[in-house]
Formats: structure tokens, C-alpha cells, sequence
């Protein structure tokens, strides 16, 4: 048992160490090209993308063509979105139609907002993908995780922000 205790600690110490630059109240807002799944895209805002989804909490899953990690928690984000809305945001991987190609070609249904540069992960304190965070129904952000989080923790942290 106080092996068990001391893996949690350990656990969440690393945790909160990674997401110690992620800032509390509002979500950052921004503006970005979104990626469709049927192929299109077009400049709009994550005010406007939350504006779909009224009195339910989202998540923003931050994440790279080029990242291993990522690749694994992909079919968790993918069965993640058929039951909460989550927006992913890929960093560094290129314009829309290199997006757009990646996620065509691993056969994800997501909706991809591009942040060619990182500004917008940097935005929200991460300094590295996969990350992933939740915003409440209000705009506040409420949960993150940086590195490989399970699809469980993903739907515990969602749950607990619509039960906020």
C-alpha cells in the first residue's frame, strides 16, 4: 500500500510539474485555420468553436505529426470526440493541407486547428505535446495534463468539469 501511495505522489508531482505554466480563469482564446474532417477549413475562433457545443465542457487535445506519443493516444482522441466535444490543435506539423493530409491518411475524424508555430500551446503554459486540457462550460479552464494521458483520465477530467 505505501508503494501505492508513493507512485500517486511521484505521479501527480510530475504532473503538476509539467503544467505548472498553464494559467488559471479563462481559457486563452484564438483565432486559427480550422481543419474539417469532410476536407475543408476556415479561419474561425475558439469562442466560435465553443459557441457549438453551449453549456458543455470541451477539450483541446495539443498534439504533432511528428510525435510518438501522440500517435498513441490517437485512437483514445478519436473515441474520445464521439462522445464529448474536443477540438485538437496540431503544433508544428505544417499548413492546413499537410494537416489535412495526416489526418486523411490515419483516418481521423477530428476537427484540427492549426498552430503552425506553437503560439497558441504556448499560449496555454505547455511546453511540449501531447497536452491536453478542459475548459468548462463557462470558459474556465479547469483540468491538464502534459505527455500520454488515457482515454479514463481523459473522461474523468471532462466529467468532473461538467459536474463543476
Amino acid at each position: 500500500m505505501g508503494t501505492l501511495v508513493l507512485a500517486a505522489v511521484v505521479l501527480i508531482s510530475v504532473q503538476a510539474w509539467q503544467t505548472r505554466g498553464v494559467p488559471g480563469g479563462q481559457a486563452p482564446d484564438f483565432m486559427l485555420t480550422f481543419v474539417q474532417p469532410d476536407g475543408t477549413s476556415k479561419n474561425s475562433t475558439l469562442s466560435d468553436w465553443r459557441a457549438l457545443h453551449p453549456g458543455q465542457p470541451v477539450a483541446l487535445h495539443f498534439w504533432a505529426d511528428w510525435c510518438p506519443i501522440c500517435r498513441t493516444e490517437e485512437h483514445s482522441i478519436t473515441r474520445l470526440t464521439q462522445d464529448w466535444p474536443v477540438l485538437t490543435v496540431a503544433m508544428q506539423s505544417g499548413p492546413a493541407d499537410n494537416v489535412l493530409r495526416v489526418l486523411q491518411k490515419r483516418q481521423l475524424p477530428w476537427n484540427a486547428a492549426v498552430d503552425e508555430r506553437g503560439t497558441v500551446l504556448n499560449s496555454y503554459g505547455f511546453k511540449g505535446v501531447p497536452a491536453f486540457v478542459v475548459i468548462d462550460a463557462k470558459g474556465e479552464l479547469r483540468a491538464s495534463t502534459m505527455g500520454y494521458t488515457s482515454e479514463l483520465g481523459m473522461r474523468l477530467r471532462l466529467w468532473w468539469a461538467s459536474h463543476w
